[in-house]
């Protein structure tokens, strides 16, 4: 398994010494400074500063001249032996850092030059020498300019408690923003808030699942009891408000949620909610999903919904979705497409979501078809699809009628209608779009049309029709079996089933070697240390769990077949490959996302976040973040206690670790049996608590 290298720098600076030689050293610094303050500043430090400006940020020296590296930062005052010694050894490292680029260059030249089969291996190490340049320079840029140091990061005021970034109801109207769009997500260039969010005064580590599930804190969610008042008949039914906690119901046979999704797989042709898997379904997206009783219900039939609704300022449907342990985010269904490839899910669930389908020349019905497998159901659950409801108006029969139509120009059949549930199932007939009458319905898209990186695009007013190579009826591919792709399969995305094969087999082994690691043990100077004759953690220790950079969802598949109790979010950056339509298609959830934006979720929503390859991905790239910005945004939503896993090249673990102590995070580096070349960087975020005002 993998063993422990070393102690983060999260325990501090260590300072060998006597306490007369403390003092003596720090009277001759006090000395040098007032010395230096007297000359002015000094030419030759800008000079060397400006190297630096691309690959670091802008900071000021710090008044305890320590970096982040643990290096004293002393000033550059010429005339003194000292300064021209400091001097003459910056010069020297620059003179080295052009030697290493030169060879570099010269290499370069080298390697073009040489035959096809043999760059592969040495584009490999010339990709580490150029990891390792990007520390040596940051290292070199740190001594120059005296940067600050092992300064940890302050707590963010009160009213960051709740705080999601992109969602900004008050700026938004500042800029215009109205009718609802005041809501929506927004990410502006405003600066990031580089400080730590801290839990509510009564937070409370979460229940493990899945008892989780069904009875959470009362204080860790930003909810009060009018608001559970005031939620609407189902909803009420399904929770129980007590002192300290909430307890919904998503097994009782009183609270007719199991009648609901009951009463749905009959409208489908099925015996009971337990054969949806059978017939295809596996994944579902919920829209305005309440508090997530449907998917609570659903997940004991190996059934993932995901939970999207709109930002809430209080009450969130979201939040409480999330810290039940159920997959959430936040999401506008109705102002831009989400970011999720087309023919993504099983089926998708507007139960009271409040959506009028027939605004906009139904591009909301669009935008549901786009998402949608081949087969696969819509189900619209609404007080005014009730034809005995004493409320329907002209403007409800009006907005069923243009559905219904609009749907069967969509190539969808009504299957059936029952009281105020109507199930439609897409298509997966491919000779219904050539026969369609195209003048009363939306037009098929060009080929040119990019269906599979929608990040945040404007709705669009055409449907995909059968053109992607991934249209296939859900009927052909069920689970478990979808999770692992046949061979055609593998190819119609790319990819060779060897390379999958070894990438299955290596998640494997990573998954096994992570849950003996996550152990407070990890961090202790004491001789022992986790392994193999140690109890395992258990199979339900973690519940939320992020991968920043998923590829082909084998961290999710490794964590599912090893029998762990979590559900994954895998993550697709867009600024990398785009393999998010195969871990859809494998009967996972994922979204597209840009890490120097915030992840579209409240704080502390995850148990582990794991990130493999990220840090490589990111070199090179013209980033408008920092990676102090994307560490804080990891701190943001990291729950306490939770645990942090990076993966990634030596060279850049080493630069990463300087971070963790400016986050207070516990931090060990591990180095991985299976490859020289990685480490691991296992952190803990501890439980800080607010204090009572």
């Amino acid at each position: 398994m993998s063993r422990p290298l070393h102690r983060g720098v999260s325990g501090g600076v260590r300072i060998s010494g006597s306490s007369n030689d403390l003092w003596d050293s720090q009277m001759k610094d006090k000395t040098e400074k007032e010395d230096l303050d007297r000359r002015g500043s000094d030419q030759s430090y800008v000079s060397l500063r400006l190297p630096f400006r691309l690959l670091l940020p802008d900071n000021s020296t710090p008044k305890n001249g320590i970096n982040e590296n643990g290096f004293a930062a002393d000033s550059l005052v010429s005339g003194t032996p000292r300064s021209r010694h400091k001097l003459a050894m910056l010069l020297l490292k620059l003179s080295l850092v052009l030697i290493v680029i030169l060879a570099l260059t010269g290499s370069f030249w080298w390697t073009i030059s040489i035959s096809t089969s043999s760059r592969g291996h040495i584009f490999h190490g010339y990709r580490r020498l150029q990891e390792q340049l990007v520390v040596d320079l940051w290292d070199i840029g740190e001594l120059s300019l005296g940067s600050p140091g092992l300064k940890e990061l302050e707590f963010c005021p009160l009213e960051f408690e709740h705080h999601v970034p992109c969602f900004n109801v008050s700026e938004n109207l500042a800029l215009g923003f109205s009718d609802g769009n005041e809501y929506d997500r927004i990410c502006g260039q405003r600066l990031r808030e580089n400080c730590l969010v801290l839990p509510p005064v009564k937070y409370k580590i979460p229940l493990r699942w899945s008892t989780g599930r069904d009875v959470i804190w009362f204080a860790n969610v930003k909810f009060t009891p009018q608001e559970g008042m005031s939620s609407g008949r189902v909803t009420k039914r399904m929770m129980m408000l007590e002192e300290e906690q909430i307890a919904f119901r998503s097994e009782s046979p009183f609270d007719g949620i199991e009648d609901y999704t009951h009463q749905i797989a009959e409208m489908i042709g099925l015996r009971n909610e337990s054969s949806f898997i059978h017939a295809g379904v596996r994944s579902i997206l919920d829209i305005g999903c309440g508090y997530g009783s449907f998917g609570a219900h659903l997940s004991s039939s190996q059934l993932l919904t995901m939970c999207v609704a709109s930002y809430e300022a209080s009450g969130s449907q979201v939040q409480l979705t999330i810290e039940r342990g159920l997959p959430a985010m936040l999401g506008s269904f109705t102002s831009k497409q989400l970011p999720y490839p087309s023919l993504s899910f099983d089926m998708l669930h507007c139960g009271w979501c409040n959506i009028d389908w027939d605004q906009k020349d139904g591009i909301y019905l669009i935008e549901v078809d786009r998402l949608l497998k081949p087969g696969g159901y819509f189900v619209w659950t609404s007080h005014d699809n009730n034809i005995q409801g004493v409320t329907r108006t002209k403007g409800n029969k009006k907005m069923g009628n243009f559905v219904r139509s609009f749907a069967e120009n969509l190539c969808w059949e009504m299957l059936s209608q029952q009281e105020e549930t109507i199930v439609w199932k897409k298509t997966s007939k491919r000779k219904c779009y050539s026969s369609r009458k195209t003048s009363l319905g939306p037009s098929i898209c060009s080929k040119s049309h990019d269906v599979e990186s929608p990040y945040y695009r404007p709705l669009q007013a055409c449907i995909g029709g059968t053109q992607n190579h991934r249209w296939i009826p859900i009927e052909e591919r069920t689970w478990p079996s979808r999770a692992n792709l046949n061979k055609t399969e593998l190819e119609s995305y790319g990819l060779h089933p060897a390379d999958f094969a070894e990438d299955t087999d290596n998640w494997k082994v990573a998954v096994r070697n992570y849950w003996s690691l996550l152990s407070p043990l990890i961090f202790s100077d004491h001789p022992k240390r986790p392994g193999d004759e140690d109890p395992s953690p258990p199979y339900n220790m973690l519940r939320n769990v992020l991968d920043m950079n998923a590829n082909f969802g084998g961290f999710n598949s490794a964590l599912l077949g090893a029998g762990k109790s979590v559900w994954v979010m895998n993550v697709v950056p867009t600024n990398g490959p785009n393999h998010l339509p195969l871990i859809m298609d494998r009967g996972f959830v994922g979204v597209l996302h840009d890490w120097c934006e915030a992840f579209p979720t409240y704080p502390r929503t995850y148990d582990l976040v794991h990130a493999a390859g990220l840090l490589s991905l990111e070199i090179g790239q013209q980033r408008r973040c920092t990676t102090l910005d994307l560490f804080t945004e990891i701190d943001r939503i990291l729950r306490p206690e939770g645990w942090v896993i990076i993966r990634d090249t030596a060279p850049l673990i080493e630069s990463a670790r300087p971070i963790m102590t400016r986050l207070k995070w516990d931090a060990r580096v591990v180095e991985s049996e299976s490859n020289s070349d990685e480490r691991l960087l296992i952190c803990q975020k501890p439980f800080f608590k607010r204090q009572a005002s």
